[in-house]
């Protein structure tokens, strides 16, 4: 009709559950980040102290985020990056709390992960602020 949008379909994604089916497996403030778009309290997250070797997970549904080796510290209080993997995070634009943010999800599942700023370091430019409880860290192999 006069003045009305077409309805975009909703995201869809290769790991596709249920809300209850996400409950089931996340802690309810995974489910609150991850499922409902929620922000953890900042110096929250035991992953701002991690500085081993390995990778970065999404925490729910295991795909691999981020390399250790990207990671930096922001003075932000949440786990901050230069770089996700290829193909691995997907960005829309965020118009909540009254600003224009993008914000970064999932490519896998669709979980939201955090938001990306163009004030970070070298060689990209860009902080990929994460919440900790989106994330899994899965340490390097010793070889």
């Amino acid at each position: 009709m006069f003045g009305t949008k077409p309805a975009h379909p909703p995201e869809t994604f290769p790991v596709a559950k249920t809300d209850a089916e996400w409950r089931a497996v996340l802690s309810p403030e995974a489910f609150r980040v991850l499922r409902q778009h929620g922000t953890e309290r900042p110096g929250t997250s035991p992953l701002n102290g991690e500085k081993r070797p390995g990778t970065f997970a999404c925490a729910g549904c295991a795909t691999p985020l981020f390399e250790a080796s990207t990671k930096y510290e922001s003075g932000t209080g949440w786990p901050s990056f230069w770089a996700p993997m290829e193909g691995a995070v997907a960005t829309r634009t965020d118009r909540s709390l009254f600003m224009v943010r993008t914000e970064v999800h999932c490519a896998t599942c669709g979980g939201h992960l955090g938001h990306v700023f163009p004030d970070g370091p070298r060689p990209t430019g860009q902080r990929y602020c994460m919440n900790g409880v989106s994330l899994a860290f899965r340490p390097a192999v010793a070889e």
